[in-house]
C-alpha cells in the first residue's frame, strides 16, 4: 500500500476477535518497500496517506515499528501525532533511544511539528539485577515524567502468547504481564494521549 499508485486500506485491514481492534499486517514486501519508497515523491509522507481515509474510523492507531531509524520509521513519525518508545533496560538501549529521539526532533521541525515524545516505557525489566535498576535511574534521570510509571517485567508469558497469535491479555488475563499492560492503557488514556 505504501508504493501503491491508489491505496486502499480497506482492503487489508483485518478485523479480530478482540472487540474493537483491527489490524494491518505487514509481510516481507514492506522491506522493498523502503527500497521503492526512496524514488518516490513526498516519500516520507506514504502511511499518511494510506492511513488518511480512516482517520476517522478509530479512536487510535498504533504503529509498530522495527527498532531502525529508516524510512518506514520516518513515515510513522510524520503520521504520528506522539511516540511511545518501549525500551529494554539494558544501557545499549540508552544508546539507541537517544538517536530516536534525535530523529524525533528532526521530524518534528522539518515535516510534523505536531510530533511529540508521549512516552518512554521501560521493558524486559528485572528488577533483580543491579544493572535493570542502573538503567531505570538513568531513564528517570534523563526522562523524568516522560518515562511511564508502568513497567513491563522480563516474563516468559509474552513469547508464549505470541506463539498462540494472541495478546497477553487473553491468553493469561490473571497474569501480572497482562495486567502491566492494562495499567499503561489506563495510564496513557490519564495522560491524554488518547481520545
Amino acid at each position: 500500500m505504501l508504493v501503491a499508485a491508489r491505496p486502499d486500506v480497506r482492503s487489508i485491514i483485518h478485523h479480530t476477535s478482540v472487540e474493537g481492534l483491527d489490524l494491518v499486517p505487514a509481510n516481507i514486501d514492506l522491506s522493498a518497500a523502503e527500497v521503492q519508497l526512496v524514488g518516490e515523491v513526498a516519500r516520507e509522507q506514504a502511511l499518511a496517506r494510506v492511513l488518511r481515509p480512516v482517520l476517522d474510523e478509530y479512536d487510535a492507531i498504533i504503529v509498530d515499528c522495527q527498532p531502525s531509524l529508516g524510512l518506514l520509521t520516518v513515515n510513522a513519525l510524520t503520521a504520528a501525532h506522539g511516540v511511545m518508545i518501549p525500551l529494554e533496560t539494558e544501557f545499549f538501549a540508552l544508546r539507541g533511544v537517544a538517536l530516536l529521539v534525535e530523529t524525533v526532533d528532526r521530524v518534528r521541525d522539518r515535516i510534523n511539528p505536531r510530533l511529540q515524545i508521549d512516552g518512554i516505557l521501560a521493558t524486559m525489566v528485572d528488577p533483580r539485577t543491579l544493572h535493570s535498576r542502573e538503567v531505570l535511574e538513568r531513564l528517570c534521570e534523563a526522562f523524568g515524567d516522560k518515562l511511564f510509571d508502568t513497567q513491563i517485567r522480563r516474563t516468559v508469558k509474552f513469547p508464549d502468547a505470541s506463539v498462540a497469535s494472541e495478546p497477553i491479555t487473553s491468553y493469561a488475563p490473571s497474569h501480572p504481564g497482562a495486567e502491566a499492560y492494562r495499567r499503561l492503557a489506563r495510564e496513557v488514556i490519564a495522560r491524554g494521549n488518547v481520545a
